[in-house]
Parts: structure tokens; C-alpha cells; sequence
């Protein structure tokens, strides 16, 4: 069957091009001057915030409810349903015609289930504001509209169930806070199942409320005029008070251990350390931790990064943020994704440089390069709209002094090297500190029991579970051969699989902030041609790959590039149909063993740097992975095939998932069988 996986190398290149770059030194830091909002209050406790800014005829709206955090139980989903289905249309206005009218304004007006935003043009300022408290104020909550988010938010969940970061991600926050947490609860299809179109309604009765909102409007407006505006659309607002719940604080580890997720499908490691931290804006501490975390693992030139992926090329970017809440605790993070084979070496670097800045002062040249950085991008945002809005907010939901923007850059430059090294060892734990790895354990296992670190093992929804199995020993008498020929057997035959001359795919998929989807195309045939092409509509062509025997190229944004050397011998060996068949006839090639992947046990067979994975129940193949190395950084991508279908007796994959830095998943609608293929597709 044909390698649909040769697609991911072009992926892999453009990504690590957009990540191979550096942060630019920032120049000296100008002076800054924030207006300060005027404000008034509406009788049912919504507080306005207006900043006049008439350099451009624009204006933005913020409409914030500062409601304290809770947690939903057997019910999650009920906030994110309440806030899509908030702004389809209202009480007064279809969805249509509400959508409508907000683009013929040239408006953009979105809403949550703790407030709303809208920006455009200051001569559509009334209306806009209109449109926004008619669709927050007189939600239309329907039935239908109710079935339809929650399908999708349903659908959206079992697309994440194989994503890496997902799962780390999810476990992370349900062992450092708790499943019973707001922060530590998640969303699954049981939970959102319980949830009914009246909890919904109920949920915003509750909490969408006018006590401890605010309305920031910042842009080409009058304050008195606005003022008129506001009092019209948001005094029937009726005055309510959301209930404000709390919640015991989490604990951290009483020492420091490894917490092992189990994921087979993973091609790399996903590495955090965790503990949570109680620190707010208005703390005397919250500059220094700030810039420890930048000098940590916040700023490109940062410990952790410098060491993880300048020194080692083992990551395309190690990182680490620490969180602030007014209302609980947050979390310190350190996070990295690194390959299965320096999983353990990483876990020992990235201890050892939460040791460096705990007990080294850094060098005033560091901290003093990190300040520049910091302030650097703090002032770049300063004029903008949406954060002149959020530094206005702060102040009132924070209980930050009035003059607390205008001090910001002398804060942060009055942070001394004593200062890092004191927050850093109240803040970033290296006792208590949880390692939660995430990846392939019958890969990574093995090097982290050798760090002699008190190591559990937990499922992917944070549940204490034991050590996953390893890889099995295959049992006598299964070898290359008879793996193959069940192969051959399980799709359909040796005589079926003979009689197909030709293969046409044809399916679409999504890559992340494409504006439409993208036409997937390939074609092979019996005399080693193969084209593949991906396209969208309106702009053609993105990018095509064909091999004509002995000749192949790849074309890109009209670039076309010849292959020669080893990247010709890659394409011509993926130009062949069922190539899978040849591996019982090469030399080189093992069955290595038996290992867990998508919840299945699968015969691995290796070929080189490519392995096979067959199901040991079913015989068909069930993904593919190929290890690379560019820019001396090694890289395993794995390819998922699912779906089989019968098409004239022979069983294609209708699904195929590729790894390339995000899930590049194709469905195909077609699957063609010596039919829809001519010389034509292979010049």
C-alpha cells in the first residue's frame, strides 16, 4: 500500500523553519504615558471604564464579569456551552439577520460565558454596542442550537484523545489541583452528555450578572455620549450577585517524583515540571518571579532553552511560565517536548537548571538582557486598544494602585540578581516538584528508572494505574513472512492485491489557521509513478509531489525542485503499491517485537529507519513511523491508518493521521481502484 507519509517531511521543514528563529535584542525602553479611564456606575453594579483615544476612528468594547471560578462536577460543559451558544442571534433578532448586519458594519463582536467584545468602526459606534448587549443581554437559547454545539464540542474531544499535549495537559492540572477543582476538572462525552439546554439557561441566569462586571471602552468616542448609550442599553440589566465558592488549596508532592503517562502512539516525549504557587498582581514578589521565570524558562535565551535546545538540539523550544490568581492557586511550569531516546537526559537537565537559578545569582548581564526583552514587548503593546482595555481592567479587578502601568518599567528594572534567587526558591520547587512525562513508555521507561526518581504511573484521565506493559517477545514461529502474507491475507487476498494496477485517493483535510480546508489527491500505479497533491480552493495548487520511475520532483508555490541522491531513492521506494509486501523480500528487515499502539497490540517490523505496525488480531497495518534527522535534531513521525474499507476486494485505509507537528488528518470521500489514473497525472 502506498506511503501517504512522504507529505510530512514538507510539513516538518516549513515548521521547524518557523521556529528556528531568535529573539531580536530590544533597544533602549521610551517613556510611556497610559490615559487613565474615565468611569461611572450604572445602579445595578455594571462599573464603565472609558479611555478616549481619537487618533483613529475606531473604537473596541469589553464586557468583563469578574465571576470567581467553580467547578461544574458531573456536568462540565456547561460554561462552554452557555458561551457558544451566547451571540446566536437574540430574543429580537434571528441569527441570520444578527450576523448579517455585523458584517455589513465591518464589525467583529464575540461572546462568552463571562462577558463580551466587539470593535469597529467609531461612526457604527452605537450600534455596535447595541448588537453587543442585545445578543449578551437577550441571549436566543434554542433546542437546536444547543444540539448542534454540543455534537461539535463532543467531536472536538475525540479529535484530542490521541494529541500528546492534550492528554499531558489534562493530567497535569487533574494532579496538581484535583479532579473536584475548577483548575483540575476536564471536559469528557459524559459529562457534557448530562448537560441540558435548562442547565444552560440556568448557568446564565446565575452567573451572567451586571455585579462585578465592567464595560472598558476605549477609541474615537465621547465620554457623555457614550455614558447616554450605556445607560440606555445596559440599565435593564437587572441587578444580581453571582455565588462566589471556594475551594481548599492544593497540596504539592511531598517530594519530588516522576509521574508516568502512558501514550504508544507518541513519537516524542511531552516533559513538565509542575507545582503550584500562590501569587497575585498586587504581590510585593510578583515583578521578581516574573523576570526569574524569564531568566528560567520564559525568554528565548532563557537556562532551560539555551541548555534543552541551543546545546542539545533535543527540543525546538523548551519553555516555562508560572500563572497568578487573585482568587487561587496557579501553577509554575516548565515544559518541553524531546525525543524517546533523551526523554531521561532532559528530566536531568531541566532539574539542573531549576538548581542553576536557585542557587547562582544570575549575571547582571542576563538579567539586565531579559529586563530589556521583557519591557522591550511590554511597551510595543502598550498603544494598542485591547491592552490599553486589559490594563484598565487589571487595576480595578486586581486592587492595583491607580499608578501601577506607569511604574511598571521601574519595577522591573529595580529587580536584583538577590531578588531572582530569593523568588526562585520560594516559587520554583526542587523538592517538591511533580515530573509529569508523557509518552511512549516502552521507549522512555527504562532510561527514567535508571534517575533513581520515585516514578508513578497514571492513565490518561489522571487515574493511579500500573506500570504499562513493555514490549512483548514476538512467539515462535511468527516472523517477517508470516506477518506479511497476514497482511496480504487481511486485506483481501494475494490474488486480489495482484490485480491492482492503480490506486486513486482522493480526501481533504485542515492545518491549523488555514482559512478552508485543503483537497487532498494522490495516484500510484504497477510501474513505480506516483503523484501526490495538496490544494485548496482559490489558490490551486499548495504543494504536489510526483515520481515518474527513474525521475521525480517536488513543486511548491510554483517552485519546482528535482530530486537526486537519497531523497530521489525515498520518493521512488514510496511510488509502489502495497510496499509492505516487499519487506518478507529485503535484507535487513526484523519483526522486533510486540507493542501496545492505539489501544491495540501490534507486530513491529523494522526496515531501516522505518517501522512497520501490523495488529496481531487483524493483520492490517496500523500506522508507520520513520525516523529523520535534520538540522542535527532527530525526529520520528508517525502515520495512523484507520478505516479500512473494502474497494473491489481489496481493504484501503479511508483515514490516515500524520504527525508533523500537529495531526494532519486526512479523510479520504474516494478510494479508486484501477480506475481515474493516466500517464497525464505523472508528468
Amino acid at each position: 500500500m502506498k506511503k501517504i507519509i512522504v507529505l510530512s517531511s514538507l510539513f516538518l521543514t516549513i515548521i521547524m523553519q518557523a521556529q528556528d528563529r531568535k529573539q531580536p535584542k530590544s533597544g533602549p525602553s521610551p517613556s510611556i504615558n497610559i490615559k487613565k479611564p474615565e468611569t461611572f456606575s450604572l445602579p445595578n453594579g455594571l462599573k464603565v471604564l472609558v479611555v478616549e483615544n481619537h487618533k483613529l476612528p475606531r473604537v473596541s468594547f469589553s464586557l468583563t464579569i469578574d465571576n470567581a471560578p467553580y467547578a461544574e462536577g458531573n456536568k462540565k460543559g456547561i460554561d462552554e456551552l452557555t458561551g457558544s451558544l451566547i451571540g446566536n442571534g437574540s430574543t429580537k433578532t434571528s441569527k441570520d439577520a444578527f450576523n448579517e448586519e455585523i458584517d455589513f458594519l465591518g464589525a467583529d463582536i464575540n461572546f462568552f460565558s463571562s462577558g463580551a467584545s466587539a470593535n469597529g468602526l467609531s461612526k457604527y459606534s452605537g450600534r455596535i454596542l447595541e448588537l453587543m448587549a442585545e445578543g449578551a443581554l437577550s441571549p436566543n437559547f434554542t433546542q437546536k442550537e444547543f444540539d448542534k454545539d454540543k455534537e461539535k464540542l463532543i467531536e472536538g474531544l475525540k479529535t484530542q484523545e490521541k494529541n500528546v499535549s492534550v492528554v499531558a495537559g489534562r493530567v497535569e492540572n487533574v494532579l496538581a489541583y484535583g479532579k473536584n477543582h475548577p483548575s483540575g476538572e476536564y471536559l469528557s462525552e459524559e459529562t457534557i452528555n448530562n448537560v441540558s439546554l435548562a442547565d444552560v439557561i440556568n448557568n446564565y441566569k446565575t452567573y451572567f450578572v451586571p455585579e462585578h462586571a465592567y464595560l472598558v471602552i476605549v477609541g474615537d468616542v465621547k465620554t457623555k455620549e457614550v455614558k447616554k448609550m450605556v445607560e440606555k442599553l445596559f440599565s435593564p440589566w437587572l441587578k444580581a450577585t453571582a455565588p462566589r465558592l471556594t475551594y481548599s488549596n492544593p497540596s504539592n508532592v511531598q517530594y519530588t517524583q516522576i509521574n508516568f503517562v502512558d501514550m504508544p502512539n507518541a513519537v516524542q516525549s511531552e516533559i513538565s515540571l509542575i507545582n503550584t504557587v500562590n501569587l497575585k498582581m498586587s504581590d510585593a514578589d510578583f515583578f521578581p518571579v516574573i523576570l526569574a521565570n524569564q531568566v528560567y524558562g520564559g525568554d528565548f535565551n532563557s537556562y532551560l532553552n539555551m541548555n534543552l535546545r541551543e546545546k542539545h538540539g533535543w527540543t525546538y523550544g523548551a519553555r516555562s511560565s508560572i500563572g497568578f490568581d487573585k482568587n487561587m492557586y496557579s501553577k509554575f511550569k516548565a515544559n518541553a517536548q524531546v525525543r524517546n531516546a533523551v526523554t531521561d537526559s532532559s528530566v536531568i537537565q531541566s532539574l539542573k537548571e531549576l538548581n542553576k537559578i536557585r542557587t547562582e545569582k544570575v549575571t547582571d548581564e542576563m538579567l539586565n538582557s531579559v529586563k530589556a526583552g521583557y519591557i522591550g514587548r511590554f511597551v510595543m503593546q502598550v498603544e494598542k486598544p485591547a491592552t490599553v482595555a486589559r490594563y484598565a481592567l487589571n487595576i480595578e479587578t486586581e486592587s492595583l494602585p491607580a499608578d501601577f502601568y506607569e511604574n511598571y518599567i521601574k519595577n522591573i528594572n529595580a529587580v536584583t540578581p538577590d531578588d531572582i534567587m530569593r523568588v526562585a526558591n520560594k516559587y520554583f520547587l526542587a523538592d517538591n516538584i511533580r515530573i509529569v512525562v508523557t509518552g511512549k513508555g516502552s521507549e522512555v521507561i527504562a532510561g527514567l528508572e535508571k534517575l533513581k526518581i520515585p516514578m508513578f504511573y497514571f492513565d490518561k484521565f489522571g487515574n493511579p494505574t500500573e506500570k504499562p506493559a513493555m514490549k512483548k517477545t514476538i512467539p515462535a514461529g511468527v516472523t517477517v513472512k508470516t506477518i506479511v502474507d497476514n497482511y496480504v491475507k487481511a486485506i483481501g487476498g494475494d490474488k486480489a492485491v495482484k490485480a491492482v494496477k492503480s490506486v486513486a485517493y482522493i480526501g481533504s483535510t485542515k492545518i491549523p489557521q488555514a482559512p478552508m480546508p485543503l483537497s487532498y489527491n494522490s495516484k500510484t500505479d504497477s510501474k513505480g509513478r506516483m503523484m501526490v497533491e495538496l490544494s485548496m480552493e482559490g489558490m490551486g495548487s499548495i504543494m504536489k509531489q510526483v515520481v515518474n520511475g527513474n525521475t521525480a520532483y517536488m513543486m511548491q508555490q510554483g517552485q519546482k525542485k528535482v530530486m537526486e541522491g537519497d531523497d530521489l531513492k525515498k520518493m521512488r521506494e514510496n511510488a509502489i503499491l502495497f510496499n509492505e509486501t516487499l519487506l518478507s523480500t529485503k535484507t535487513g528487515v526484523i519483526a522486533t517485537g510486540i507493542e501496545p499502539i492505539n489501544g491495540s497490540d501490534a507486530y513491529t517490523v523494522v526496515d531501516g529507519s522505518t517501522t512497520f505496525y501490523f495488529d496481531v488480531k487483524s493483520g492490517l497495518k496500523t500506522a508507520e513511523a520513520i525516523t529523520e534527522e535534520k538540522g542535527g535534531q532527530k525526529t520520528t513521525r508517525v502515520t495512523n491508518f484507520n478505516d479500512y474499507r473494502d474497494v473491489k476486494g481489496v481493504k484501503f485505509p479511508f483515514n490516515t493521521i500524520m504527525n508533523v507537528g500537529f495531526e494532519l488528518d486526512i479523510k479520504m470521500s474516494d478510494v479508486k481502484v484501477n480506475e481515474g489514473v493516466s500517464d497525464a497525472d505523472f508528468l
